[in-house]
């Protein structure tokens, strides 16, 4: 049985999605028509690292109160189906009753977390595109409802690279953005059980830019972004050799900036741990050209072929320093051009390296 008219439904409420979270939402109403389920998160990523960023959309789960816990299972203890593994799967849907043989207490969030709010069966995807992921998806089946199946499991397999692309087009460059207020870097400080314990006033100012979305109460008497929580606990888990890479995101605000966060485990006398860092400051034409080319569907080559233009290098240059031909490169400015809908290096260089232009 097909999934096409299924499918063409489901993609067709996501892409009058004016934004993001709406996307999450018309997506998980009509999803919901043709494969039940009794609660979701859906959540933005950063396609570099695959952290969770803004927007989060949490359906039928209280105030997202559990969110702090699920991630840092996610991300510190061994688990069935993490998403750093699905993103790498050749197909990036699967379920945990089907992926443990009906026996989903292997997976120690199902046994510390989810066993005891009553879900029955998880069903994870990653939205992507190649090896970038844009979003993830979880959809629960609460006591008494049947494991999700594989027709189910095709269906959001249809539909990860198609709502990964919208996801990704969200982020172009939208011209100007305002002024942020705060162009010092904010810092947080973090105890080694992961508790806040200081923090600056320019960090406080940022967090007031923080779209909505799921939070965590803190000793500091203000409300954590997830996502925030969930790149710290990223840094401990590559201090603590469970994973590799960067623990970073990009978010956007409020106003429409753009901030990049890092985190990054300290150490204290004797090697012994010390706390963690989350530092928060207006993300870098650097930091975000990558995310603007991916937002393009930029190839690694035309970005490659951009970034020569941005340092100022001809035709023939660019040609010799990547040992093609110049009319090779004339191909891979007019693709660049073509799928930026712009016309010189002059908006090129504006559109994905110069300062006043954000994703």
């Amino acid at each position: 049985m097909t999934h096409a008219p299924r499918h063409a439904e489901i993609l067709s409420a996501a892409e009058r999605a004016p934004d993001a979270r709406e996307l999450f939402r018309r997506a998980s109403a009509r999803l919901r028509r043709h494969l039940p389920f009794d609660a979701a998160v859906w959540t933005a990523t950063d396609p570099e690292t695959g952290l969770v960023t803004a927007p989060m959309v949490v359906e039928n789960l209280g105030a997202g109160e559990g969110c702090a816990a699920y991630w840092q299972s996610e991300l510190l203890e061994e688990n069935v189906l993490p998403f750093r593994d699905l993103a790498r799967a050749a197909v990036p849907v699967a379920g945990l009753r089907a992926a443990t043989g009906d026996l989903p207490a292997r997976s120690a969030r199902f046994r510390r977390l989810l066993g005891d709010q009553g879900v029955d069966d998880e069903l994870r995807a990653v939205l992507r595109i190649g090896d970038r992921p844009w979003g993830v998806v979880s959809l629960f089946r609460m006591r008494g409802g049947p494991a999700f199946g594989a027709r189910e499991i095709a269906l959001l397999a249809d539909l990860s690279g198609p709502l990964a692309d919208r996801l990704r087009r969200f982020a172009h460059p939208s011209g100007p953005d305002g002024d942020p207020g705060a162009r010092a870097p904010g810092l947080l400080l973090f105890d080694e059980h992961g508790e806040a314990t200081s923090i600056n006033e320019e960090a406080r100012r940022y967090l007031a830019l923080m779209p909505d979305g799921p939070s965590m109460p803190t000793a500091l008497g203000l409300r954590l972004p997830i996502w925030l929580i969930g790149t710290t606990l990223q840094a401990r888990a590559i201090a603590q050799g469970h994973d590799r890479g960067n623990a970073r995101i990009r978010i956007r605000t409020l106003d429409r900036q753009w901030l990049t966060c890092r985190a990054s485990c300290l150490s204290g006398p004797g090697g012994r741990p010390g706390p963690t860092a989350l530092v928060i400051e207006p993300a870098s034409p650097g930091d975000l050209a990558v995310i603007v080319a991916q937002a393009y569907g930029l190839t690694p080559r035309e970005f490659e072929v951009a970034q020569f233009v941005a340092r100022g290098l001809s035709t023939a240059e660019i040609a010799t320093a990547l040992f093609i031909s110049p009319h090779t490169v004339r191909g891979h400015l007019k693709a660049v051009f073509g799928k930026a809908g712009i016309s010189s290096r002059g908006e090129l260089v504006a559109h994905l390296f110069a300062g006043p232009y954000r994703p």
